[in-house]
């Protein structure tokens, strides 16, 4: 039988603090409790040397530059829709295939209050995977609050196991320090990068959401959740960190889901008067194409939100989605 993090992972949680006092090591049993916040200046507890960019290109040739909005307040018919417009899963996921979904699964929040991402795209698009010849689907996120306590309230833990995937919660081991070429905030950082060993695609599920920081919070913000350490020092510097994640992952495809909008009081939320109805789907094989032409559901434009202007200057993708093979449903 195949072991679930999201079942198991409590008792792995006690076996790793057990060890961890045992060997005398009081700080790594802290960091183990608190799922990866780790010191940044001392990666080498992780790794005696940091690895540069230890993600492959995610991306599948010939399918670049694609992008369908779908209006449909259904979201397992909005996502079968957009997906079949942009050529097929078949396109993009083949048999055999290890597939990872990067949610959003930062909040203890349920799927009402549309902080984090909606389980009913976890599973559709779990299911499209494995109709496609997935041989494994994984599921993860590093969230803010208590992993477990994320995945079950926000229902993307049940989502996923039901419909056959993998959860894998974040433990200190998965975090290796990493740094980016050419960055000069992701240098060295332990970052959630275990789940993406043995991956061959990777598809990014997240909401639309206001963010109090960054102006928004989509696709490219969505990759947040895989840095460890005391990652709320790079608030100040939102717009870099963002771009400098852009830079990190190029995904096979995201899928943005804006059926309901959070317009106000993001990234958290936490009142239905926070949130507009506007029954929109995104899904793109360019990240910064699906920012783009989500911002409008916020009432933004791409100069509103600065990160994304970086991201295409360092070559994430093009904010200029409509001169993309543009679908509209």
């Amino acid at each position: 039988m195949k072991h679930n993090e999201f079942t198991v992972n409590k008792y792995d949680r006690r076996q790793f603090i057990s060890r961890s006092l045992k060997a005398g090591v009081s700080i790594a049993s802290a960091c183990a409790l608190g799922y990866g916040f780790y010191d940044p200046d001392g990666p080498k507890s992780l790794s005696e040397t940091p690895e540069v960019r230890p993600f492959p290109d995610f991306s599948v040739a010939g399918t670049k530059d694609r992008i369908c909005m779908v209006k449909e307040g259904d979201r397992t018919k909005a996502l079968g829709l957009a997906v079949e417009a942009m050529g097929g899963v078949e396109s993009y996921i083949r048999k055999g295939d290890r597939v990872l979904l990067k949610v959003n699964a930062a909040f203890a929040s349920p799927p009402i209050l549309s902080a984090t991402t909606h389980p009913l795209l976890v599973a559709e698009m779990t299911r499209l995977c494995f109709k496609a010849g997935a041989r494994e689907v994984v599921v993860t996120d590093n969230p803010i609050n208590d992993p477990k306590t994320c995945f079950s309230l926000t229902g993307i833990g049940k989502a996923a196991e039901d419909a056959g995937a993998w959860v894998m919660l974040p433990r200190e081991v998965l975090f290796k320090p990493t740094t980016v070429p050419g960055a000069a905030l992701i240098r060295n950082w332990p970052v959630f990068s275990e789940p993406f060993r043995g991956i061959d695609k990777v598809i990014g599920i997240a909401p639309v959401k206001d963010h109090h920081r960054s102006g928004a919070s989509m696709s490219l913000k969505n990759w947040y959740g895989l840095l460890g350490g005391r990652r709320n020092i790079f608030h100040q510097k939102i717009h870099d960190i963002i771009m400098e994640l852009s830079m990190m992952i190029r995904p096979t495809l995201v899928i943005l889901d804006g059926t309901t909008t959070m317009v106000t009081n993001g990234p958290t939320g936490g009142s239905l008067s926070d949130l507009k109805t506007t029954n929109t789907l995104i899904v793109s094989t360019d990240p910064v194409a699906a920012d783009a032409c989500g911002a409008a559901l916020l009432g933004k434009s791409v100069q509103d939100l600065p990160y994304i202007v970086k991201a295409e200057a360092a070559g994430a993708g093009k904010a200029d989605y409509r001169s993309l093979d543009f679908k509209s449903l």
